[in-house]
C-alpha cells in the first residue's frame, strides 16, 4: 500500500474549530441544571499544625451551599499516587504555602471564591526547608537517593591533566497552559460518574477519582477531548482537581465545576524541578573528558508526584551527546515545603542536558578552544575508548549500558555548522565584540540526544478502537489525548493511509476511559508512537477483514488486494472504499477492531538504572546567536538555525511548529521564565505580570528549522521519531550562547558561572565574575 497522507502537511484537525472560537474546552460544556462551583481553601503558612478550620463566616454569604473538607472523604484520603505520600486535604499538618485544604461550594464561582478566602485556618507554624541544599544537608528525601557510575571517576580524576569544579543551580518552570486546571464532576445512577477532565492522563483520573470515592474503576468514566495546553503540567495534576470536584459532588449531591483562576493556579500546582549542580571534572588538553562526578540535587516540593522518573531520566541523559568513559552520578530528591514538582515537557532530560553543556562549554574556555570543537571530540562513536576500560571498549555505550546504534550527531552537526556558517560567524562576532565595547555577542551551537520511551517500562503500551460505519466515514477512538500537539491528525492521518481513503473521511473523538482503558498518560513524546501504532493495528484488522470479503468476491489473493485513494481494487474489479464497506455489511462482515501495541526491546533495572529504558533517540543541533548589553545585563536571541531529526515525518507542518514551539519554550525556561519564592515559602511571581513567557517579540528574526532526511532506524509508525520533547533542549544553545558573549566581555578565559534563568541581574554578576 502506497502511504499518500502521512507525510502530508496538512493542517491540524480542530485548527478551523479554534480559530473560529468553536472548539470546545471543558469550560465550554453546557452546565447542568443544579451544577455548583467548587474554590480552594489554601494554606497561607509553608509548614505547619494544623489545628482547625473557621468556616463559618464562609458559609454565612449567601449562595454558599457547603465546605468539603479531609473528614468527608469516603475512600482513601491520602491520593492513589505511585508514593502514596501526598493528601487528598491536608488534614494534621500543612506543607506548603498554596496546599488545599478544603473547598467551599457554591452557586456561583465568584461567590465560591469570595468564600473561600474568608475561611479562617487555624495553622501553627513551624520551621519550613525551602530549597534543595538545605534539605540535602539535612538529609530530607522525598524518596531515596540514586548514584549511577561506570569506571572509576574518582581515580581517573586524580590523574588528569587538567580538572574543573564548579556548582549552579537551574530554576523551575510554569507550565502556563493557556487553558488552566479544571474538572466538572457530574453524579449518575448507582453511585456511577463521568468526570470531565482536562488531563493528559484520563485512566489515572478514573483510578483516582475512585480510590478517593472508595468506588472500583469501572463506576467512574472520564473523557477529554481536548486540552488548552499541558505540557506535562496535566499528566498528574489535573487528578487532584477531578478528586476534589467529585468529592464535592458526592457531598452535595450535585453536579460541581472546579476551575482554577491563574494566581491560584500558580499557587497550587506543581512546576518544572528545579536543580542545583556541584561538579568535578578532568580532561585532557584536547578538551576529551577523561573523569566526572556529578551531583544533582533535584527540588521536588513535599510529597514524590513524578519526581523519581524525573530524576532517573536527568540522570540517563545526564551524557547527552557525549560518552562518558569514567562517571560517577549522584542523585538527591530533596524534600522541601514548596507545591510539589511534577512532568514538564522534557521530564527531566533538560536538567541533564543542560548540566554536561555547560560543562564542556567551561572545559573549552579553560583551554582556550572553541566549544564546538570540544563537543565533537566527545561525542559518542564507534571508535575505541580513550582507556579501554569500558565493556565494550568503545565509545557507543552509556554510563546507564544502553548501546547507541543509531548514531547520526557528527554528521547531523556538521551539516548544521555548514548551513549555519558557524565558523565565518565566530570570526565575525569576535571582530565585532572587538569594535562593540557595550553590546557583545555570543554564538553556540550545541546538540541533543533524548531516549524516547518511559522510563517507568509499563506505561509504553496502548490501546484504539477504528469504526468503520456503512457510508465508508471512519471513526478512530485511542488511548492518548489531544493538547494541542496534532496527536488526533497524526493519527488520522495513518488509519487513513492504512485504510486508502481521503484523510477527511476520518474522524478522531474524545479521549475516554470507557472506550480505550489502561490508557498511558500522553507524555514522553510518545503519544503518536504508541497510539498511532495501535490505531494502525485496529485499522489493519478491518482492511484485512474487507481484503478477505473482495477475495472471495474475485478469486484473488489478499497480497492482490489495494486500498488507495478511496479505492478497493483488485486484479478484476475497482470499486469504490463505500461500495465495498457496504457490501462487506451485507454480508455481516466485521466492520470494527480494536488495535493494541507495546513498545519492543525496552527493558531496564529500576534499581541500578541500567539497561535499555529507550526504544530510540531523537537528534538535533540548533545554532544560536545572541546579544547582551554589558551595562544592564539585558540580552537578546539575534538568530537560529535548527537542525531536527524527525525520522519520516508523518506532518512535516505540525512537526516543525512543534519545534519551533518547543526551542521558544525552552529558551523562556533559561531567560525569563524566574520563579521567585519569598523567605515565607510564598511564590511571588504567581501573574503574568510577574512571570514573563516569551512573546511574539521574544521570537529572533531568523528562527530556521531544517529537518533531518533518514527515516527511524527502528519499526516505528511510519519511519517517524517523536518530536514533543527533544526541540525543547535546542534551547540550551541560547544559555551557551549567553555564556559565550559573557566570556567574550570578560576575555579572562575562567568559567562562567551563571544560574539559570539568565535574567539581567545574574547576567550582570556572571560579567562580574561573581
Amino acid at each position: 500500500m502506497n502511504a499518500t497522507v502521512c507525510g502530508t502537511a496538512l493542517p491540524h484537525e480542530s485548527a478551523v474549530a479554534q480559530v473560529t472560537g468553536n472548539a470546545t474546552y471543558v469550560d465550554d460544556l453546557p452546565t447542568l441544571q443544579g451544577t455548583l462551583h467548587a474554590a480552594p481553601i489554601l494554606s497561607p503558612v509553608a509548614h505547619g499544625r494544623l489545628r482547625g478550620v473557621d468556616a463559618s463566616a464562609a458559609l454565612a454569604l449567601p449562595g454558599v451551599r457547603d465546605v468539603v473538607l479531609a473528614a468527608d472523604i469516603p475512600g482513601d484520603p491520602i491520593l492513589a499516587a505511585f508514593a502514596h505520600d501526598e493528601p487528598i486535604f491536608a488534614s494534621d499538618t500543612v506543607q506548603h504555602v498554596g496546599q488545599v485544604i478544603g473547598l467551599v461550594v457554591a452557586d456561583d464561582v465568584m461567590t465560591a471564591r469570595h468564600a473561600a478566602r474568608l475561611v479562617q485556618p487555624d495553622i501553627e507554624p513551624l520551621p519550613a526547608v525551602l530549597c534543595p541544599r538545605e534539605a540535602h544537608a539535612r538529609q530530607s528525601y522525598v524518596l531515596p537517593p540514586v548514584h549511577v557510575q561506570r569506571g572509576d571517576a574518582a581515580g581517573m580524576l586524580k590523574q588528569a591533566p587538567h580538572t574543573l569544579s564548579g556548582s549552579f543551580e537551574v530554576g523551575g518552570q510554569e507550565h502556563f497552559y493557556l487553558e488552566g486546571q479544571i474538572a466538572y464532576a457530574v453524579p449518575q445512577e448507582q453511585r456511577q460518574w463521568i468526570i470531565y477532565s482536562s488531563t493528559q492522563h484520563p485512566g489515572e483520573v478514573q483510578h483516582w477519582v475512585a480510590h478517593a470515592l472508595g468506588l472500583s474503576n469501572h463506576h467512574v468514566r472520564v473523557e477529554c477531548r481536548r486540552m488548552g495546553g499541558g505540557f506535562g503540567g496535566k499528566e498528574t495534576q489535573a487528578g487532584h482537581l477531578a478528586v476534589w470536584a467529585a468529592l464535592a459532588a458526592r457531598k452535595t449531591g450535585r453536579p460541581v465545576k472546579l476551575r482554577l483562576d491563574r494566581d491560584d493556579d500558580f499557587l497550587i500546582t506543581g512546576k518544572r524541578h528545579p536543580f542545583a549542580y556541584d561538579y568535578a571534572v578532568g580532561f585532557d588538553s584536547q578538551g576529551r573528558l577523561l573523569a566526572l562526578d556529578l551531583t544533582l540535587l533535584v527540588n521536588c516540593g513535599f510529597s514524590a508526584d513524578l519526581s523519581g522518573p524525573v530524576a532517573d531520566r536527568a540522570v540517563f541523559h545526564s551524557d547527552n551527546a557525549y560518552f562518558l568513559e569514567h562517571v560517577a552520578i549522584h542523585s538527591y530528591r530533596c524534600k522541601t515545603h514548596l507545591q510539589s514538582f511534577t512532568a514538564f515537557r522534557g521530564f527531566g532530560g533538560p536538567q541533564g542536558v543542560i548540566a554536561i553543556e555547560t560543562i564542556l562549554g567551561d572545559v573549552a574556555r579553560h583551554l582556550g578552544l572553541d566549544p564546538l570543537t570540544v563537543r565533537l571530540r566527545n561525542l559518542y562513536s564507534s571508535a575505541p575508548a580513550t582507556l579501554g576500560l569500558t565493556p565494550t571498549g568503545r565509545r557507543d555505550t552509556t554510563h546507564y549500558q544502553m548501546p547507541v546504534e543509531d548514531n547520526i550527531l557528527e554528521p547531523l552537526i556538521q551539516r548544521l555548522a555548514e548551513t549555519s556558517r558557524y565558523p565565518q560567524r565566530r570570526q565575525e562576532i569576535a571582530a565585532w565584540n572587538v569594535d562593540s565595547p557595550v553590546i557583545k555577542r555570543g554564538l553556540a551551537l550545541t546538540p541533543v540526544k533524548f531516549g524516547i520511551s518511559f522510563t517507568a517500562t509499563l506505561f509504553n503500551q496502548a490501546g484504539a478502537l477504528v469504526h468503520v460505519y456503512t457510508d465508508g466515514s471512519v471513526m478512530v477512538n485511542h488511548g492518548g489525548t489531544e493538547m494541542g500537539q496534532g496527536l488526533h491528525t497524526k493519527v488520522a492521518q495513518v488509519v487513513a493511509d492504512e485504510l486508502g481513503v481521503p484523510f477527511e473521511r476520518v474522524m478522531v473523538t474524545a479521549s475516554d476511559t470507557a472506550r480505550v482503558p489502561n490508557a498511558s498518560a500522553t507524555a514522553a513524546s510518545s503519544g503518536t508512537d504508541l497510539n498511532g501504532r495501535a490505531a494502525q493495528f485496529a485499522a489493519r484488522n478491518v482492511r484485512q477483514n474487507l481484503a478477505a470479503f473482495v477475495c472471495g468476491l474475485d478469486g484473488c489473493g489478499a497480497g492482490e488486494v489495494l486500498f488507495r485513494g478511496g479505492q478497493v481494487i483488485t486484479p478484476k474489479a475497482t470499486r469504490p472504499f463505500t461500495e465495498v464497506v457496504g457490501m462487506a455489511y451485507a454480508n455481516r462482515i466485521q466492520l470494527w477492531s480494536d488495535g493494541f501495541y507495546r513498545t519492543p526491546k525496552i527493558h531496564y533495572d529500576k534499581t541500578t538504572l541500567t539497561g535499555r529504558p529507550f526504544y530510540y533517540f531523537a537528534y538535533g543541533a540548533a545554532c544560536t546567536e545572541v546579544a547582551i548589553d554589558t551595562l544592564t545585563g539585558e540580552t537578546r536571541v539575534l538568530a537560529v538555525d535548527i537542525l531536527h531529526d524527525v525520522g519520516h515525518s508523518i506532518n512535516p507542518a505540525i512537526d516543525i511548529g512543534q519545534i519551533e514551539g518547543g526551542f521558544v519554550q525552552g529558551m523562556g525556561w533559561l531567560t525569563t521564565e524566574e520563579l521567585v519564592w519569598n523567605a515565607n515559602g510564598r511564590l511571588a511571581t504567581h501573574a503574568p505580570s510577574t512571570y514573563k513567557i516569551p512573546a511574539t517579540g521574544d521570537v529572533p528574526a531568523r528562527l530556521k528549522v531544517d529537518l533531518w532526511p533518514e527515516p527511524n532506524r527502528e519499526d516505528n509508525v511510519f519511519g517517524s521519531k517523536a518530536v514533543g520533547e527533544p526541540p525543547f533542549m535546542l534551547a540550551i544553545s541560547v544559555w551557551e550562547a549567553i555564556r559565550d558573549a559573557v566570556a567574550q566581555a570578560r576575555g579572562d578565559g575562567k568559567p562562567v558561572r551563571l544560574d539559570a534563568p539568565a535574567t539581567p541581574e545574574r547576567v550582570l554578576r556572571a560579567l562580574a565574575g561573581i
